[in-house]
């Protein structure tokens, strides 16, 4: 589960409608149809922005929830009530307490015994890029075919049901989960009347069966790709169907997919904030995966999806900020004027991916003598961080692998030192980190935010497969981090792996793997509570927002997710389980 690869995504001109994603002017005519094909999407939708919404006439609350557990923030005793008004939190209490702020006007909202929680932030989940990544491939991952006759059946269900000659597009197959790798001659059995591109959940590697070979154009002998990227050979030296890496896959993503539209765009951005937003997410940032020409465009539509949208740039596209900077980018997110989209830091691409052994460590994968290496080295990725300290922004940095996290940290001890001043600076994915670098984190001031999904779903494979079992005990360490007083978050770093906060929660908490029901280090398994904030407050903070929302304190965003059970008191394992019953962004209801 990595997003090295799926970065160069968005930034390939060639994969949009009149070549839409071009960020090379400003005031580009594809830059302004897109604008006005999301203007117009946004005219017809309901207005979120916070300070929208006016106080009770009297002054008293719009809304009093009562009768239920209401958590402000997590270790903060529980009460039984909160008024909201505004947009913002007014009070939260007992329910005598808040008697005042009722109004003849004051709707109140008998919670019947459920928990109400501050609105939970995914602080690392790819949202336009899950958005038309899920709109254009067919989803064909272990979620939905968890064993490979499933898996195949599907996909000849999908040949069945498509004319020949026509693409079949298939994403998310996860080879760790699902039986191995594709090859050529087992996608020839589902069809050899329709090319065929199968897009491994990891972002890396991709398979292709034989008239996908020929559509393309590929001799036997052919060697590696300029640019990047080689096609994948069997045991007899035949090209077994696998390609590797972007510059190669994307080839064969602008063969298959359709052109990407303004209206394609749209349609699929607000399906999957929906879907989000139903998981119980009110705020998803999205790392490095949106253009800098996309803000205002981007900024208009937010007003009509269901939770707050928030984005940092990547670094290879920083200087399409530069028309931006009044604004103040710094230590807080910067809002775009009359929208619910912030923006905040700059986003580094450090290594690769743990699955694909990619991850750069400075101990061999198992059974292997590869260490993976990282994107770049030591000192041009402190030129990099540099560039961004520069900028008055602050920096988040992909590493999976050990080795990456100590060339990240040297880089940004250089540029930063320990001040916060700008922000705070993130380990994204943070995978394999090490004890010392856990305490050198504490003392630059620098956090992580950890995928906690890769010991959910690729626990029992870290263990046997991956890096044994010594290694694989202390992946995401989140309980070094508690241990040493340092903050930390949790994301889903869709579409790498399936959305839902609460899975997180209960995976930080139990440390326990699905596919195989294992126990994967639980020495670093942490409360409920220390979970809840990883996931609230703690994430806020994260993406410059915590003055704003991640807990219930008066004056602060009414962003609130209500749950059908206590996590507090249900079994650990079945936290995931929990019903989400609505969720509440800036005082109105968004779900539910």
């Amino acid at each position: 589960m990595c997003l090295g690869c799926f970065s160069q995504f968005h930034l390939r001109n060639e994969l949009f409608a009149d070549g839409a994603g071009n960020f090379s002017g400003l005031a580009s005519p594809t830059r302004r149809g897109f604008m006005a094909g999301a203007a117009a999407a946004a005219t017809a939708a309901a207005t979120v922005g916070s300070t929208r919404s006016a106080f009770a006439a009297d002054g008293g609350a719009d809304t009093i929830f009562i009768n239920g557990t209401v958590i402000p923030m997590p270790g903060v005793a529980p009460v039984s009530a909160l008024a909201i008004g505004g947009g913002k939190v007014l009070a939260a209490g007992s329910q005598s307490a808040l008697a005042g702020l009722k109004t003849k006007n004051t709707k109140i909202v008998d919670l019947d015994g459920r928990t109400l929680l501050p609105g939970l932030v995914d602080p690392h989940n790819h949202v336009i890029l899950s958005s038309i990544y899920l709109e254009l491939l067919n989803d064909i991952g272990y979620t939905n075919y968890p064993t490979r006759a499933k898996l195949i059946d599907a996909m000849r269900g999908f040949a069945s049901r498509t004319p020949p000659g026509q693409w079949l597009n298939f994403s998310n197959f996860d080879n760790l989960l699902q039986g191995g790798d594709l090859s050529r001659q087992e996608l020839d059995t589902v069809s050899t009347q329709h090319p065929m591109f199968v897009w491994y959940t990891n972002g890396h590697d991709a398979c292709l069966n034989s008239k996908a070979l020929e559509m393309g154009n590929v001799p036997e002998n052919i060697g590696e790709i300029p640019g990047g990227g080689y096609y994948g050979r069997g045991p007899d030296g035949k090209l077994n169907g696998l390609i590797y890496e972007m510059p190669l896959i994307l080839k064969y993503v602008g063969m298959c997919l359709p052109k990407i539209t303004p209206q394609i765009a749209i349609k699929a951005v607000r399906e999957f904030t929906r879907a989000v937003s139903a998981v119980g997410n009110t705020f998803v940032h999205e790392p490095g995966t949106v253009r800098a020409e996309w803000l205002e465009p981007y900024a208009k539509l937010s007003n009509g999806l269901p939770c707050r949208v928030s984005c940092s740039i990547i670094y290879e596209d920083r200087k399409g900020l530069a028309p931006y900077m009044k604004m103040g980018f710094g230590a807080k997110a910067v809002q775009f004027p009359n929208s619910m989209l912030t923006v905040y830091g700059i986003k580094i691409v450090g290594d690769g991916s743990d699955q694909t052994e990619t991850g750069a460590q400075t101990v061999p994968y198992m059974n292997t003598t590869s260490k993976g290496s990282p994107n770049y080295d030591a000192a041009q990725l402190k030129q990099m961080v540099a560039d961004v300290k520069a900028m008055g922004m602050p920096v988040q940095i992909h590493c999976n692998g050990d080795y990456a996290q100590d060339i990240a940290l040297d880089a940004i001890e250089a540029a930063y030192g320990s001040s916060t001043a700008l922000g705070i600076n993130r380990i994204e994915h943070s995978t394999m980190a090490r004890a010392d670098q856990v305490q050198r984190m504490k003392k630059l001031n620098v956090q992580p935010s950890f995928l906690m999904n890769h010991v959910r779903l690729y626990g029992a494979a870290y263990r046997d497969e991956i890096f044994g079992p010594e290694r694989a005990m202390n992946a995401d360490p989140t309980g070094w981090c508690v241990k040493n007083g340092l903050p930390f978050t949790l994301h889903t770093d869709s579409p790498c792996s399936p959305l839902g906060p609460l899975n997180l929660v209960e995976t930080a908490v139990t440390r326990r793997c699905i596919i195989d029901n294992s126990i994967i280090g639980k020495d670093q398994a942490i409360t409920v509570d220390q979970a809840l904030r990883a996931v609230t407050i703690d994430a806020a903070r994260q993406c410059g927002m915590g003055d704003r929302i991640g807990s219930l304190e008066k004056g602060k965003e009414a962003d609130i997710t209500i749950l059908e059970d206590n996590p507090y008191k249900v079994d650990p394992d079945t936290i995931s389980k929990i019903k989400v019953s609505e969720t509440w962004v800036a005082g109105q209801k968004k779900f539910g």
